[in-house]
């Protein structure tokens, strides 16, 4: 039973539980350093994101260790697009320190 169809749904499954567990925890950072509250945020973000893949995971599989492994792969695949867009959307902040620093750099010595 593992014809490429029923393989490839395992792996946008995979994806999408990806994008649920490593944008949750994105989501979460940001919100969580704004908060009084921080700890409560990671641990309730923690047991929520890590119980609905663990669920995601269980159901996709179906038993079938192929479907198990196109899911993980999903699964990779998708925290490697999350951490790009993130770096992505923190890049131009990185920029202007980059060029402050460098700034400061060529001002601060002594001639």
């Amino acid at each position: 039973m593992n014809d490429p169809l029923s393989l490839a749904g395992a792996l946008s499954m995979g994806f999408l539980l990806g994008v649920f567990f490593f944008g949750g925890l994105w989501w979460t950072i940001r919100r969580g350093m704004a908060s009084n509250q921080a700890a409560l945020w990671f641990l309730g973000s923690m047991l929520l994101r890590t119980a609905g893949v663990l669920l995601g995971f269980y159901f996709v599989s179906a038993d079938d260790w192929h479907k198990l492994l196109a899911c993980l792969l999903g699964f990779v695949i998708a925290r490697f697009v999350i951490a790009r867009r993130v770096r992505r959307a923190q890049q131009p902040q990185s920029l202007a320190l980059a060029e402050d620093r460098q700034i400061n750099q060529e001002t601060d010595h002594a001639p």
